[in-house]
């Protein structure tokens, strides 16, 4: 029960984060393209009053996610923070006074969901404390390709269909951040020297580093309701992986594979439901606040 509520209060705190960035993103003029003008905009983003409660809410969370960590497995921490999407809504027509249409709201009921069904499907169990040694090199390696192709094919292409991809690129950085402060939190009993003197902080530091900088960049590109269903859906099922790959965390076959899959396909459904949402042409979260409060997407 403590990682659960752990889980869902970081969910809701990353939440406010996205929702906070993504406003100091919205009111900030695109800039052109090329490196030294996404330089030079996000330098005037990190000064918005909106950014700077945005990344208070960003480690706060973090380090509710810590904590649950530390008392649950990666399988079932990551996936619980899902509930973030409908935090995000919530949060979101109270940020930028609009309400979403009832095709996001479906669409995002839908992702929801299905991740809950499949998540209550698969039961995930409890595993190591600490990864198994050795595999984070082949793991390391193969979410750092998955990375580099995601952000590779995104500069290809613009507005929903970039955020999404620079979303999921962030997702997947993030996960294996979580994964990287699991295997940290694993080591506090062994004492402040084991942890420090141990590569996994370090890590956690550079890549979350990445997975903060993708996000903004994923802000830049688009809306949240592009960007932010690929962010926590690509998380919590990179999560799930790396918990079996990593900490030898299990989930349930069998009979549960056909609610399993339903899950699955629920978030298909949500999916392209997203996809030909209103929301997604970018009226809902570009909104100021001069537009009112009763303004509609």
């Amino acid at each position: 029960m403590l990682t659960v509520v752990l889980a869902l209060l970081a969910a809701l705190a990353n939440a406010a984060a996205s929702v906070l960035q993504r406003r100091a993103a919205a009111d900030e003029p695109e800039g052109g393209a090329g490196l030294r003008q996404a330089v030079r905009w996000l330098v005037h983003v990190l000064r918005r009053p909106h950014w700077v409660v945005g990344a208070g809410m960003l480690a706060l969370s973090t380090v509710l996610q810590a904590a649950a960590l530390g008392v649950g497995s990666l399988a079932l921490v990551q996936p619980l923070m899902a509930a973030e999407l409908l935090f995000t809504l919530a949060v979101g027509s109270l940020v930028f006074h609009r309400r979403p249409d009832l095709r996001t709201w479906l669409a995002f009921v839908a992702l929801a969901s299905g991740l809950s069904l499949f998540l209550t499907a698969a039961a995930p169990t409890a595993g190591r404390s600490t990864s198994v040694p050795g595999h984070w090199w082949p793991v390391g390696a193969a979410l750092l390709a998955a990375v580099v192709l995601l952000v590779v094919v995104s500069r290809s292409v613009r507005g929903a269909p970039r955020a999404a991809l620079l979303g999921l690129a962030s997702a997947v950085s993030f996960s294996a951040t979580a994964a990287l402060l699991k295997d940290v939190t694993g080591l506090i009993p062994d004492g402040p020297g084991a942890v420090l003197t141990a590569w996994p902080l370090y890590a956690t530091a550079v890549v979350g580093v990445i997975a903060f900088l993708l996000l903004q960049a994923a802000f830049r590109a688009g809306t949240l309701a592009a960007s932010q269903p690929a962010l926590t859906l690509g998380d919590a099922l990179t999560s799930v992986a790396l918990g079996w790959a990593l900490f030898g965390e299990q989930i349930s076959l069998g009979a549960r594979v056909a609610p399993e899959v339903i899950g699955i396909a629920l978030m298909g459904a949500g999916s392209v439901g997203l996809g030909r949402a209103p929301s997604v042409g970018g009226g809902w979260d570009g909104a100021r606040v001069r537009d009112g409060p009763d303004s509609e997407a």
